[in-house]
């Protein structure tokens, strides 16, 4: 019997764990409101009832599946460049390496490499992957749905025609305040100058960087529900209403415009599984 369990009644321990927590979370609050600081998500449960698991894998091969998969902006990009010959699959894991190459196909520089699912997705969905987030260098891990209404402001229509929707973003190792989380953002209208940006804030994650962990989002009809292993994060209707329009799934190992790092140095996105579900009137 411990000390609380002799001075009070169960109803009141309780009770008093209800008004700590309460506090524990007001101070938080506090912390995010002045000082920018990382929250822990504590909202529903994630429920999957009514929906159907429409894509999946796993990584269980020696190669990446073509049949599910395509590379994705391949060349340069930001202060390196993107090439399929970072992506592989290895231990049941998808692998993405970040690093400096003297011979690369595009010349001497720092590579990193994207994928994205060959199918689009309408109408909604639940998307999720399972992974271990990249380390330093100011390289960052993503998962992420982009549109073909992201190729403007006219397209987008406010969201609604298309959006950009960041699953997470795991940049954070730079702030050692919030170290331990994660971004959550959405973009539409484009990416020239009618681009328009919701921060969700930053969320904490158990050891992003050396564990796995689940990231997801609900897409519905009226709103972004995004999910931290199964606990809602945040809901967002960003600009003008969510995406009707078509979206893809990518995991990113996104390159810095300026590197940090030294050649000889790399980092590692591990993802062990996306799966998408959709409801059957969804899957059109």
């Amino acid at each position: 019997m411990t000390l609380l369990q002799e001075i009070f009644a169960p109803r009141q321990i309780k009770a008093l764990k209800a008004m700590f927590a309460a506090l524990l979370a007001a101070l938080e609050l506090l912390g995010v409101a002045l000082f920018d600081f990382a929250q822990t998500p504590r909202g529903q449960k994630l429920n999957l009832s009514g929906y159907d698991l429409v894509f999946e894998d796993e990584f269980d091969g020696n190669s990446l599946d073509m049949s599910k998969w395509e590379y994705r902006a391949s060349g340069a990009r930001s202060g390196g460049f993107m090439s399929p010959n970072q992506v592989s699959v290895k231990d049941g894991n998808l692998v993405i390496t970040a690093e400096y190459r003297e011979g690369g196909e595009y010349g001497a520089g720092w590579y990193s490499g994207m994928i994205r699912t060959v199918e689009d997705y309408s109408n909604g969905g639940y998307f999720e992957c399972r992974c271990i987030a990249s380390e330093g260098g100011g390289f960052w891990s993503a998962f992420w749905l982009n549109s073909p209404g992201m190729a403007g402001a006219e397209a987008s229509n406010g969201g609604i025609g298309g959006a950009e929707i960041d699953i997470f973003e795991a940049f954070n190792y730079k702030n050692k305040m919030n170290y331990n989380s994660v971004s959550l953002n959405v973009h539409v209208g484009g990416y020239g100058d009618g681009l328009r940006s919701e921060n969700l804030g930053s969320y904490k994650v158990p050891n992003p960087y050396t564990q796995f962990n689940t990231y997801g989002l609900e897409w519905t009809e009226n709103e972004y529900i995004f999910y931290i292993n199964g606990v809602e994060a945040v809901r967002s209707t960003f600009k003008d209403g969510v995406s009707k329009g078509l979206e893809y799934a990518i995991l990113s190992l996104e390159l810095p415009k300026e590197f940090s790092e030294q050649p000889g140095f790399s980092t590692d996105f591990l993802v062990d599984y996306v799966k998408i579900y959709q409801k059957p009137c969804e899957a059109v």
